[in-house]
């Protein structure tokens, strides 16, 4: 049976069809760093734009009311901001600074605030999202093998850095046509497709595989599954492959606490697990041993980062951080302070003050969306989404990747509407 075709149905799903279906379009010019961003406040511009029309001229399905959610995320983007000013005006880092430093929030922590608020907010059908990022893992799929033989006939990994780099961004390879990239470890081949690095890719493989579960046409789900694995085991992301294998299950399994059934194989099951405690805790002590020794220079490099964020953080600005980030010492390779770890980075630049501005709505989305979860689909995609974000926010800084994950948001933010809520608790079975 042909698989059934989904069309934008008004001008906001087709800027965001668009902007997900040329990704790589957009990755061979450098322009999937700036396409985020403007997308995402021009969305919000547009919003704003249908508060001043009169409601028969609104674009259907408008929300006017924000739900609370969203107003809480915007609250810690904006939090974030303060804490970033007043870090600069602690150290005396000057007004330019000041406005270079915003610029950078703007793309970045903001467009958390920015996405969730577009999904919540504007009509936007999961299924066009789901069905977009399918549609990307097919393209991963036909371009594997040029990536795969560029390799392997020698020619060079990085072609070229776009000019869009004068844009400005946080470094040279958000603007990087490459091929294939080196395992500094194994000297192998490693592939991060359209993200700044590979554990990048291995984190947008988790969405993919979560947006494919939920699409309804077997052509497009089989794209988006093997296209989202054939990601994470070519980027040799550890994060990703551990998510892959723990966050679809445990979506399915908590989402459905309300079935007799699970309950009656749940407790069957952790009898199983009481039984075979000790040599579960051995297995899980040797995972994680092997775990960290995959690539022990990268896991030694990552510790100490931690230790000077911590350290640094705790002696030198506890509450409103140090305001921008600072190059680390040879001991971790001359890499950013923070780096790899949205709460480190977080201690560092932004004090307990954006410490808290994340923490509260991630805590308060994650626990709503386990709640709706057992009645809503949307809900379910959404709560794998936070999961995801959840267990990479100790490996990634957050806001960097921002801009390639910004469909996730939309789902997390789309759970919460009012047309997608009232569906759901409607419906008789789902």
């Amino acid at each position: 049976m042909e698989a059934q075709t989904i069309n934008p149905e008004n001008i906001i799903e087709k800027w965001i069809w668009y902007a997900l279906i040329l990704t790589y379009p957009f990755y061979v010019i450098g322009a999937v760093y700036i396409v985020a961003p403007v997308l995402g406040w021009i969305l919000i511009l547009y919003w704003a734009y249908n508060l001043w029309l009169p409601e028969p001229l609104r674009i259907k399905s408008f929300q006017l009311e924000i739900p609370a959610i969203a107003w809480l995320w915007i609250a810690g983007m904006v939090v974030m901001e303060v804490a970033l000013i007043a870090g600069h005006v602690d150290f005396q880092l000057g007004l330019p600074a000041i406005i270079k430093s915003s610029i950078g929030w703007a793309k970045g922590w903001a467009l958390l605030a920015v996405f969730v608020m577009v999904g919540a907010t504007l009509p936007v059908r999961p299924e066009l999202i789901y069905r977009a990022c399918c549609i990307i893992c097919l393209h991963t799929l036909i371009l594997i093998p040029i990536f795969v033989g560029a390799y392997y006939i020698g020619l060079p990994g990085k072609i070229f850095v776009s000019p869009l780099k004068a844009i400005g961004g946080p470094g040279p390879e958000f603007f990087e046509f490459q091929l294939y990239g080196i395992n500094p470890e194994s000297h192998g081949p490693r592939w991060r497709f359209f993200t700044p690095w590979a554990p990048a890719a291995g984190l947008l493989a988790n969405f993919y595989l979560v947006f494919a579960l939920q699409e309804r046409e077997k052509f497009w789900r089989w794209c988006g599954i093997v296209g989202s694995i054939a990601m994470v085991l070519m980027c040799q992301s550890r994060a990703g492959l551990v998510a892959m294998l723990f966050v679809s299950p445990a979506v399915y399994f908590v989402s459905r606490l309300n079935n007799p059934v699970l309950w009656m194989t749940g407790g069957v099951g952790m009898a199983g697990v009481g039984v075979a405690f000790t040599n579960l805790l051995e297995l899980a002590d040797i995972t994680v041993t092997e775990f960290k020794q995959a690539r022990a220079g990268s896991s030694r490099v990552r510790a100490a980062l931690a230790r000077i964020a911590i350290q640094r953080w705790r002696d030198e600005a506890p509450v409103w951080g140090h305001g921008v980030v600072e190059r680390g010492p040879h001991l971790v390779e001359y890499m950013p302070i923070g780096s790899h770890h949205s709460w480190y980075g977080l201690l560092f630049v932004k004090g307990a003050v954006g410490f808290v501005a994340l923490f509260l709505p991630m805590a308060v989305t994650l626990v709503a969306l386990f709640i709706q979860a057992q009645r809503c689909v949307t809900s379910r995609a959404g709560l794998a989404c936070m999961l995801i974000l959840i267990m990479f926010s100790f490996g990634e800084n957050l806001e960097i990747l921002a801009y390639l994950f910004w469909p996730a948001l939309v789902i997390i933010g789309a759970a919460f509407r009012n047309d997608i809520v009232e569906k759901s608790y409607n419906a008789k079975k789902i």
